[in-house]
């Protein structure tokens, strides 16, 4: 090791690139002596307009590229609004089902998720010519957007037709995955991954796009996953029995994996000699290195059934003499079961193995994850036959949640969820090993051909199906498992934001027309909506415990205990703060409407000030 002090000061410019490119990993590019900072593409993350820039560089391109990077840096002010009615156990569960376009809903998550999912798993439209894609295009107003739309829904979300034909067939699918990536990779924690399911098609560019986002070195595996093992003759030129899984980890802070191990893996491990410390296997104890490659493992061993010291007569031993001497002492020299071996091999004990795990491989047999086949009969025998074309198994992503997660409250991110296969295997595990685990589940609720099977037995968007998959699949493990767990969910619903329209662009309206907003919240909305939006600008996650109490005779919200007081009745006074003071809580909400009058605000301010200083209160 070199001990010798540098004797120069820091290398600033070398601390200034690892910290921008901490911070914005997909601006690390290539030049002529190394990696380097692409400033035009920093000023582009910068800037909320498209900036310009023709440099020449090693990176993935492609037409609309700038307008991607431009989309996920776009705030939004729509907001997600509770939906009791289809959800179970609302004010208890910490799981989470949104209704909404994943873009809006993942800019809405950004401040109350900030690394704190622990594992994605997403499997988007692979396409093929026939899948639909998103197509964001901010600078269109919503006729435009409506009377462009292939098909459309009731948040008039573009959804649209990508054929090969399209002269944009890559670049269309390469702008929808990329905002959305980049928004996900805030929400992981340091040690956090994503699994991304994809086919051939767009494999290449996915993993150059990931490369970006996440840094290559965070790169873990391309997973080939068999998800049939028939060919199908329907085929033109190759039959696909695979699908790609990309791996990718949040940064360096994640280290090892290791997955359960298999009865398979198991099985090689048997007890002939009654060993005392249990079942073995053996392995070598021959080195691939040479005697002169590795002197100091050259030696000699005593052959105890020939009664002589033995000694390969090239390569040396894979251990030390010292090491060798304890292996003999404790029985761990292996010379076959008649001891006809000429050279030892090592007992390798199960009982040493065990609870330490495998490393995962990259290829995933159909055996162990299950195919295709298997995710439709699952959803079949749930919630009906051909309802549902092409769901992954549950098996093959309880297998990234066994090899990525633990028992825990980790919380899992699916934002393509279609069926909900993620939400149910979530329970799945949390089933067998009694885990805490949670899931968010985020869904554009497209429509539902009305020819359809799924059509006709009463579904009229995909939400409708992953919803009822849930609430079923909830009700299949309890009665088969007993098991104590959450298996409750929270729907929220992507929606306009709750606050009248002059409270954001007060430019568009005449100060004669400002008496109708005296009440800056839309009429139509609840307190609930108005608890959830608080909750989402405060950065406070969806999951947390809601109570809801009576002081003083009003309706009082309380958040996660004393995190977070809520009461949007009127007449607030005095006498109320100073009840609610007692209870100290770390925040409280009115609405700037709900006050007695404006002394009375004034009054309450000042009081929740005196009696419980720590309190943060806020209006809406």
């Amino acid at each position: 090791m070199d001990d010798k002090l540098d004797m120069k000061s820091p290398n600033l410019v070398n601390q200034n690139f690892e910290k921008l490119a901490a911070l914005f990993p997909n601006c690390v590019t290539e030049g002529p002596d190394g990696k380097s900072i692409d400033f035009d593409l920093l000023r582009q993350e910068l800037s909320g307009a498209v900036v310009d820039g023709t440099k020449e560089r090693y990176r993935l391109e492609w037409p609309g590229k700038r307008e991607a990077i431009v989309t996920a840096n776009l705030p939004t002010t729509k907001t997600l609004r509770p939906v009791r009615e289809d959800s179970v156990d609302f004010d208890n569960t910490e799981n989470i089902y949104i209704e909404g376009d994943n873009l809006e809903v993942l800019k809405l998550l950004q401040e109350s998720y900030l690394g704190k999912i622990k594992m994605i798993y997403i499997d988007p439209p692979y396409n093929t010519g026939k899948d639909f894609v998103y197509k964001d295009n901010f600078a269109k107003d919503t006729q435009e957007e409506l009377l462009e739309s292939g098909q459309k829904d009731e948040y008039n979300q573009r959804l649209v037709a990508n054929p090969e034909t399209s002269g944009r067939y890559h670049s269309d699918w390469l702008s929808m995955m990329y905002p959305r990536l980049k928004l996900a990779r805030n929400l992981l924690t340091d040690d956090g991954v994503i699994f991304i399911s994809i086919d051939d098609n767009e494999v290449h560019n996915l993993r150059k796009v990931c490369d970006e986002i996440f840094g290559d070195n965070n790169f873990i595996a391309d997973i080939i996953w068999e998800k049939r093992y028939t060919r199908s003759n329907d085929a033109k030129l190759m039959a696909s029995l695979i699908d790609h899984t990309i791996f990718y980890r949040k940064s360096t802070h994640l280290v090892s994996l290791r997955e359960q191990r298999t009865e398979k893996a198991n099985s090689i491990y048997s007890n002939p000699d009654q060993d005392p410390k249990g079942p073995w296997t053996s392995v070598s104890y021959v080195s691939q290195r040479t005697k002169d490659q590795r002197p100091n493992l050259s030696y000699s061993i005593y052959h105890p059934f020939r009664k002589q010291y033995v000694s390969h007569p090239v390569n040396a031993w894979k251990f030390s003499q010292k090491q060798c001497d304890i292996h003999v002492q404790d029985g761990s020299l292996y010379w076959g079961a008649d001891g006809g071996q000429n050279y030892p091999r090592l007992k390798k004990y199960l009982s040493e193995v065990i609870d330490k795990g495998m490393v995962p491989v990259n290829l995933w047999n159909y055996k162990d994850t299950g195919t295709i086949d298997n995710g439709t009969k699952e959803v079949d025998a749930l919630i009906g036959k051909d309802i549902f074309n092409y769901p992954k198994p549950i098996s093959l992503i309880r297998r990234m949640l066994q090899m990525c997660t633990t028992k825990s409250s980790d919380i899992i991110l699916d934002f393509y969820s279609g069926s909900a296969s993620t939400a149910h295997a979530v329970m799945q595990i949390n089933s067998e090993d009694f885990g805490t685990r949670k899931y968010l589940m985020i869904q554009l609720p497209e429509s539902i051909d009305e020819k359809s099977e799924a059509y006709k037995a009463g579904y009229k968007n995909i939400c409708d199906i992953g919803k009822e998959r849930i609430r079923r699949a909830a009700k299949k493990i309890k009665e088969e498992t007993g098991a104590d767990i959450d298996y409750g969910f929270r729907v929220f619903r992507l929606d306009y934001s709750n606050m009248q329209d002059v409270y954001y662009r007060p430019q568009d309206y005449k100060q004669d027309t400002l008496d109708m907003f005296a009440d800056n919240v839309k009429p139509d909305r609840t307190a609930d909506d108005l608890l959830a939006q608080i909750m989402l600008d405060w950065g406070l996650p969806l999951s947390l415990k809601i109570e809801q109490v009576t002081i003083s005779g009003k309706n009082v919200f309380k958040v996660a205990g004393d995190s977070l007081y809520a009461c949007f009745d009127s007449d607030i006074d005095e006498t109320f703060a100073k009840t609610i003071a007692l209870d100290k809580p770390l925040r409280i909400v009115f609405r700037d409407s709900g006050f007695k009058d404006d002394t009375a605000k004034t009054n309450v301010k000042q009081l929740l000030k005196q009696l419980s200083p720590e309190t943060e209160m806020k209006v809406i």
